[in-house]
């Protein structure tokens, strides 16, 4: 009786052992908050893939930079410290050239047009690049139109931009393009902005509405021009080291998830663009509708130049006439 009285109770320690085992608990990092457009994408992601790997693998969300900004994370993924990373391409062309040309200013045309380019062969072809940088791309994701605020006057045209000092990412393609508009580009990691802004280290940022929003910028930022000067994609990125543990069910699985947290994250991408700029209005924003789109298109000729000697003018123009 005692004996098999202290096989069950081996079995049953046995069995709580095993499931702790089996159940391994993954972490993904991103900039902003936890109801901003990553979080929510970030959320989904977790919970379908904890649904498709039947539990065994489960998410820590760390938002608002809590593990660094976005280029610590990728790093932390690259070396295998970190699981996974929601972020915006602004930093990956350091790791991954081939991602540069899609932050190329005024490439794309609308939502539509970006969405169909990313998930076409453009840019499934450029997910295929990560792997030999030690990096695993599960998707696009989205990040949004960005656009200027500043805490010194409108910016309707170029000249308007004139001689401010802006923070951009560290990315030589947007500030290459900011040049070309007598901005000054400021590099910083996404962490200092705020306080940047507040002590008036740096005049403006440029941001989309979703991050603008989650941010809290309209506390210290006066101006919002919609300029739409660039458009932000965002991706999910996962280290080779996970992904090489895991079983092929499993891999589909974290694939899948993938897709499902674009579609969350592009949801809200839309919401936060037509709900935002009200909100920001009445946060005391005042907001330039309707800007000189032509004379900041103009005024970005010696950079396209420039971007075509990088990336190829047939590239370029592959992406500007998918329809």
């Amino acid at each position: 009786m005692k004996l098999s009285k202290l096989v069950i109770g081996l079995s049953v320690s046995m069995g709580f052992v095993a499931a702790a085992v089996a159940q391994t608990t993954v972490k993904i990092g991103y900039a902003t908050t936890a109801t901003s457009h990553y979080g929510v994408g970030s959320n989904v992601f977790c919970e379908e893939m904890e649904k498709g790997t039947q539990g065994r693998y489960k998410c820590q969300q760390f938002p608002n930079s809590a593990l660094g900004g976005e280029r610590e994370m990728i790093e932390a993924v690259q070396l295998g410290t970190l699981d996974l990373v929601n972020t915006s391409t602004g930093p990956v062309g350091n790791f991954v050239p081939e991602v540069k040309i899609v932050d190329i200013p005024f490439l794309f045309r609308d939502y539509d047009h970006a969405r169909k380019v990313l998930d076409g062969p453009v840019g499934q072809d450029i997910l295929t690049k990560f792997p030999a940088k030690g990096l695993v791309a599960l998707s696009w994701t989205e990040n949004g139109f960005r656009h200027m605020t500043n805490s010194k006057r409108a910016i309707v045209k170029p000249a308007d931009a004139a001689g401010l000092k802006m923070r951009t990412m560290e990315n030589k393609v947007h500030m290459e393009g900011y040049r070309t508009f007598g901005i000054q580009p400021t590099p910083m990691a996404f962490p200092e902005v705020f306080g940047a802004l507040q002590q008036g280290t740096v005049d403006g940022q440029e941001n989309p509405i979703p991050v603008i929003l989650a941010s809290k910028f309209s506390q210290v930022q006066k101006h919002l021009s919609l300029t739409g000067h660039v458009y932000s994609p965002a991706l999910i990125i996962t280290s080779p080291r996970l992904m090489n543990k895991l079983s092929d069910a499993d891999k589909k699985a974290f694939y899948e998830a993938a897709k499902k947290a674009t579609v969350a994250q592009r949801k809200k991408v839309n919401e936060d663009e037509a709900n935002g700029i009200a909100q920001l209005e009445k946060e005391g924003m005042s907001v330039v509708k309707t800007v000189d789109g032509q004379g900041f298109r103009d005024a970005l000729k010696p950079a396209y130049a420039s971007y075509a000697k990088e990336f190829g003018a047939d590239n370029i123009r592959r992406i500007q006439d998918v329809r």
